[in-house]
């Protein structure tokens, strides 16, 4: 699998954490101003249909992901009362400090770093990673994947990055959303202006890691190869792309999960 092996700058430990947390907002209001990742509604409500399952254990979510809209939107569609825990490596701590917000019943956040190569045994629920697959060498991949066969969980992978030219072109512009939208994020902050118009730290790293990512994403081929023999439990996969709306973004989908055998009581619980 002959993938570039590229860094994205808010990944390095040398990064200032404020830096990264002011970024990760960024790029999460972004996706959900665009709702970019609307179109894999259908996919992961079948799949959470399928599983019978309500939980949801979010990787890498930075500072909270597209789960906000995404769960209003599944409600909307399935009614399914779902009960999200996000958890990051490096935890937003302006996503933990407002963990206890209006849907904090809801979607919850764990403080504690998670590695979503480790993951802890008590965090159960149906496995999500949007926009942060690439970051992974095929073998921590792979072993991801791996990991949710042996603990028969199921999983969700979702990717905005991709190789196609449109996707790179629309990359590109991600500064310029930022610079546009700044003044719409809340909480309002001086610090955020600061990084955003006088020294342009946030966009810059918006563009740099946005062309990293699109270089770095899986194609739909190696998708397959990493998920080639992940097949024992009867574990079942699916991939493809979905794309809707005004962006013709194609949105990448790895999903995998064992269909249940039973109506057994769902377990609600969060983190």
């Amino acid at each position: 699998m002959g993938k570039m092996r590229l860094s994205e700058i808010h990944d390095q430990v040398w990064f200032p954490g404020f830096l990264r947390d002011q970024t990760t907002d960024a790029l999460q209001f972004i996706l959900n101003t665009g709702d970019l990742y609307g179109p894999i509604v259908p996919q992961l409500s079948a799949a959470l249909t399928e599983t019978g399952t309500v939980r949801i254990l979010d990787l890498c979510s930075g500072a909270g992901g597209p789960w906000l809209k995404l769960s209003k939107a599944l409600e909307q569609e399935k009614g399914l009362p779902l009960h999200i825990c996000l958890t990051d490596k490096y935890p937003n701590a302006e996503t933990s400090k407002n963990a206890k917000s209006p849907v904090g019943n809801k979607i919850q956040f764990h403080s504690v770093p998670v590695d979503a190569t480790q993951i802890p045994d008590e965090l159960n629920g149906f496995r999500t990673i949007f926009s942060s697959f690439h970051h992974f060498k095929p073998w921590e991949a792979r072993a991801i994947l791996q990991d949710a066969v042996n603990k028969q969980r199921g999983i969700g992978i979702f990717e905005v990055a991709g190789r196609s030219a449109v996707t790179i072109l629309l990359t590109v512009l991600m500064p310029i959303g930022s610079l546009v939208l700044t003044p719409f994020m809340r909480p309002f902050r001086w610090s955020r202006f600061l990084w955003t118009y006088i020294i342009p730290v946030i966009p810059f790293v918006l563009w740099f890691d946005g062309i990293m990512s699109c270089l770095r994403s899986y194609s739909l081929q190696e998708l397959v190869e990493l998920t080639s023999g992940l097949t024992v439990h009867g574990y079942e996969w699916k991939i493809g792309q979905e794309s809707d709306g005004l962006l013709p973004i194609p949105i990448t989908y790895l999903i995998g999960y064992t269909i249940r055998k039973s109506q057994g009581t769902l377990d609600v619980r969060a983190c």
